[in-house]
């Protein structure tokens, strides 16, 4: 009995050196004919110029539907409308503020998917545009808001042009353009 499962286990190591000695083979094979055969070095280029390209494609679609949906979300948040009274203006802007830092911290900022940061992005630019000092507000997003988000942002200014952040755009220091660039 004994030998018959020597026999066995000694069959089963045969087996299995086979199997590993054929993988080696192939990959020996393989990497020899990737440095030495042109057309297969061609086919393999091609093949990631493929690969690196639907890639890129893909990458190009994602960026045109996300503008997509950030121009709708500042339209939607321009019909929806802005409160007007001194006392709404600032409950609006600490409400807003307060629920764009909350989606933020849900998960990890830097890893917020495009929508989360669409969102997080548009309560900030709802409290930008209550905001009586647009520029100064930037200047703060800038330090305290993830990157992803400040980009979204950035894009929804963009699209409104009816916020006055640009090098033309007076401050409330007396007209001056360069607000707080000067410290």
């Amino acid at each position: 009995m004994s030998s018959s499962s020597v026999k066995k286990s000694t069959i089963a190591a045969i087996g299995v050196g086979t199997i590993v000695t054929g993988i080696l083979a192939y990959a020996v094979y393989f990497d020899h004919r990737r440095r030495t055969d042109p057309d297969f070095r061609k086919a393999l280029k091609r093949e990631s110029k493929k690969t690196q390209r639907a890639a890129k494609e893909a990458a190009e679609a994602q960026g045109k539907e996300q503008k997509i949906r950030i121009r709708e979300a500042v339209a939607r948040a321009n019909e929806e409308g802005f409160p007007k009274d001194p006392e709404e203006v600032e409950g609006y802007f600490m409400q807003e503020v307060a629920q764009g830092e909350g989606l933020c911290q849900q998960g990890n900022a830097n890893t917020l998917t495009g929508a989360d940061s669409i969102e997080a992005a548009l309560c900030f630019y709802r409290a930008l545009k209550v905001y009586p000092n647009p520029r100064e507000l930037i200047n703060i997003y800038d330090k305290t808001v993830p990157k992803p988000v400040l980009d979204v942002l950035a894009d929804m200014i963009a699209v409104d042009t009816t916020i006055p952040v640009g090098s033309n755009a007076p401050s409330e220091a007396g007209g001056s353009s360069a607000g707080l660039d000067l410290e």
